[in-house]
């Protein structure tokens, strides 16, 4: 019922939002740039008439409202521009758009003191996401695929939104939207089941990305943060997108005075078309839905009241029929052909609301009050049977792939699984912002209460030759079992407080960043203090240059999943997992051919004091919840970025890294974590034609190495052995039909801001790339590890369209 409830709310603030005026009120509204079309934030606004104050946002956007029918005077300054005045004229009711153009202060600032000013604040990685809808990617428009290709980011699966960061793992990464931490679900064990990212490409204003040694004002997980920021309209704008894999549509709009805005978005997603081509065949029927909605409301120059609401549902459905896997060397060549019965139904339903309330009684104080609540129902059902055979082929010897030598293993296994998960998460959170010169402060207090009821009912059972294979110790008969039905309750309580302190000598620009985060579980009865501290040094030498050194406490209470064993049930040993990050960044901005150039190098070790060991399948996590480990992880990350046309950026990451721990009591001392990927080369490239901007070219080229895998028998007290790499390409063409900055279209056209039509060129090399094992026994005993290949080359045609 409440969500109908919110769905009427949503529509009819929709429906009435542009006819809200304020009666006695103006305002006067703009972004601000600078003559090279960047954004400007931090600018402070004056109306010298009542002395109102307020300050450009991250999109450069400013709004200032005043008392109608008097002539007032707006002043607009800088450290880095020079100060700009600008006269109005108001009446009643009117909204007045201003775009105001600054001019460096090359008087007070050199050029190097300039840069540092716009760079000295980001302690993370800005992305662009204008072009976004034009990359190719076989899973949709997300902005996770933009992160793939940044160092330290890891991902071999290119279905899935999820990454780990540093040798850590999908769990440690913090995602926040406006604010507001989002999930990601729970029961998911194949990217073809995983459907959406949480984030909505086309609401997104700035991404902000963090690889480790992240802020206090942040949560308490142990890799990295990734900060979006949906907009906030400030007029009518509209999208739609139509492609093989889906659809999807925005829509937003403000209020003549600026008052009342709104943005929403709906998607429609189905990757049926590129699972045809894995090497198991049948009737794949995936379905990915996804609604949200952002209300803004001022109810005057201090207050303001947002909600966001968030609905999906994400069912998919797989009756398999058969598959045929070639693998081995050209020695010893082996093939595996299965015949299936059965079928799979799963079904994921989330939604999420949050109402935030802000009060800015002035320019140098924000307090914001957060209420958010978040509901998810995951249901996943299969009973599958499949009969293999397992065969030496006869191309080994020189002769016809269609022949076989002997068959090495004939056997059936049956699958079977009946899980659901309920989680429900309501939080309340109040921070604040206070600015004094050259200090910033911020802090924050929130409650969490977390409520998780979860029944699993899963096995497989397995015979080979005509007899069963029991599991080893249990008189069960199967070769897999998980029972249980768990529940957890419990409240989280943190706080934070953090400064930020400026200030400059003859030596450059300083910039100190302290903080400490307290954190305590309930339900654990557990409590722990994170310091976190980084300096940012912009010197004042000829050649541009920045400098950081962070050090921090991160520890991560553990999340539902952690608490299970491997058989499912809750551990009594529940276990805090903690890391110390040691980093040293370095940035060099430089310029060849009048093209700017920025060289970006990190060097990072992770201390892990405390950690859960956990296996990995496709982008299924499974912890050893009773034990414990320690370990480290340490690499060197360069990012060479430039602009190869104006305004469109393009770079290229290589990561190296080293990643192992030490499960205590195992007698095994280190062994390399599951997420040990030695190496990692990405590169996103864009271009247009010489004369012909309108022909745009986007390429995603990542070369990675291939992860560590454990036979399943002895787990990680046996052998290991590594995945093939990683390498894939994908290549997108678009062409704009509509070049509305140079023609004036009439009739239908004139409403239509661009248009273009696209082509993507999904695994460009046609390379099949291993994300998981399927192990088969002969009967002999012997294992086999049969590679579950990821997607093949597809092409896919996509239509875009912006009002």
């Amino acid at each position: 019922m409440h969500r109908i409830i919110l769905f009427y709310i949503t529509f009819i603030l929709i429906g009435i939002c542009p006819k809200l005026q304020a009666q006695n009120m103006a305002n006067i509204k703009g972004i601000i740039k600078n003559k090279e079309g960047q954004t400007l934030y931090g600018v402070h606004i004056l109306n010298t008439a009542n002395s109102q104050t307020t300050t450009s946002d991250k999109e450069g956007a400013f709004q200032i409202y005043s008392e109608a029918g008097k002539e007032i005077t707006l002043e607009f300054s800088h450290i880095a521009y020079l100060t700009f005045k600008k006269e109005f004229s108001l009446k009643s009711g009117q909204t007045i758009v201003f775009n105001p153009t600054l001019i460096e202060n090359r008087q007070n600032l050199d050029e190097v003191n300039i840069a540092a000013q716009i760079k000295l604040h980001n302690k993370g990685i800005y992305l662009q996401t204008k072009e976004i809808d034009k990359i190719a990617s076989a899973g949709g428009e997300s902005i996770e695929n933009l992160l793939k290709t940044l160092p330290g980011v890891s991902s071999n699966n290119e279905l899935s939104s999820q990454y780990s960061v540093r040798g850590g793992n999908f769990d440690e990464n913090l995602v926040y939207i406006n604010d507001i931490e989002v999930y990601r679900p729970n029961l998911v064990r194949s990217s073809q089941q995983e459907g959406l990212s949480v984030i909505n490409p086309d609401l997104v204003s700035s991404v902000l990305f963090s690889p480790g040694g992240f802020e206090a004002k942040y949560g308490d997980k142990l890799s990295s943060v990734l900060d979006i920021k949906y907009k906030t309209p400030r007029h009518f704008e509209a999208s739609a997108d139509m492609s093989l894999l889906g659809t999807s549509a925005h829509i937003a709009n403000a209020s003549k005075n600026g008052k009342l805005s709104y943005l929403a978005g709906f998607r429609y997603k189905t990757t049926r078309y590129l699972l045809t081509s894995l090497d198991t065949e049948g009737d794949y029927n995936p379905n990915y839905k996804d609604f949200q909605a952002l209300v803004n409301y001022s109810f005057n120059e201090k207050w303001s009241l947002h909600l966001w609401a968030n609905l999906s549902k994400n069912e998919y459905g797989f009756k398999p029929k058969d598959r045929e896997t070639n693998f081995g060397t050209i020695s010893d060549a082996l093939q595996l052909k299965m015949y299936f019965d059965g079928q799979e139904k799963d079904e994921f339903i989330s939604d999420m609301e949050a109402l935030t309330l802000k009060y800015q009684p002035n320019s140098t104080n924000l307090f914001q009050l957060i209420t958010n609540r978040y509901s998810t129902t995951e249901k996943e059902r299969f009973d599958i049977q499949a009969q293999y055979y397992l065969q030496d082929l006869f191309v080994s010897q020189g002769g016809d792939k269609d022949q076989t030598l002997e068959n090495l293993g004939i056997g059936t296994y049956l699958d079977h699984a009946n899980n659901k998960l309920e989680r429900e998460v309501n939080s309340i959170k109040l921070k604040a912002d206070h600015s004094f010169d050259k200090l910033h402060l911020q802090w924050g207090i929130k409650a969490l209460h977390e409520k998780v009821d979860d029944r699993i009912n899963e096995w497989q059972y397995r015979d080979s030759a005509g007899y069963s294979i029991p599991a080893s110790g249990s008189d069960t008969g199967l070769a897999y079992s998980r029972q249980a039905l768990n529940s957890i309750s419990g409240t989280h309580l943190s706080t934070y407080t953090q400064a930020n302190y400026n200030f400059s000598n003859h030596t450059g620009d300083f910039q100190l960043t302290a903080g400490l985060r307290y954190h305590h579980w309930t339900y654990s009865n557990t409590s722990f203090l994170s310091p976190r501290f980084s300096l940012n040094f912009v010197p004042n030498w000829e050649r541009k240059m920045k400098f950081r050194l962070a050090v921090g406490n991160y520890q991560q209470m553990p999340s539902y999943r952690e608490c299970l064993k491997i058989d499912g049930s809750i551990s009594s040993k529940l276990n805090t997992q903690e890391a110390w990050h040691y980093t040293l960044a370095h940035e060099y901005l430089f310029k060849i051919k009048e093209r700017d150039f920025r060289l970006s190098s990190e060097l990072y070790y992770k201390d892990l004091k405390s950690l859960i060991p956990y296996d990995i399948e496709n982008v299924r996590l499974r912890y050893y919840g009773d034990q414990k480990a320690k370990g480290y992880a340490a690499g060197l990350e360069f990012r060479l970025n430039w602009e190869y046309v104006p305004d469109t950026e393009s770079w290229i990451s290589l990561s190296l890294m080293k990643t192992r721990e030490d499960i205590l009591g195992d007698n095994q001392g280190y062994i390399a974590r599951p997420s040990d990927q030695r190496f990692n080369f990405s590169m996103f490239f864009q271009d247009y034609m010489p004369g012909n901007p309108t022909y745009k070219m986007h390429l995603t080229l990542i070369y990675a190495g291939g992860l560590p895998v454990w036979v399943p028998k002895l787990g990680k007290q046996g052998q290991s052995f590594n995945m093939p790499d990683y390498k894939r390409a994908d290549l997108g063409f678009s062409k704009e039909l509509l070049d509305t900055k140079k023609i004036k279209y009439k009739g239908l056209l004139k409403h239509f801001k661009s248009m273009w039509i696209g082509l993507e060129i999904f695994n460009l090399f046609d390379i099949n790339n291993t994300v998981s094992y399927l192990w088969i026994n002969d009967i002999r005993g012997n294992q086999y590890a049969i590679p579950n290949y990821l997607t093949a080359r597809k092409l896919n045609l996509k239509l875009s369209a912006k009002f």
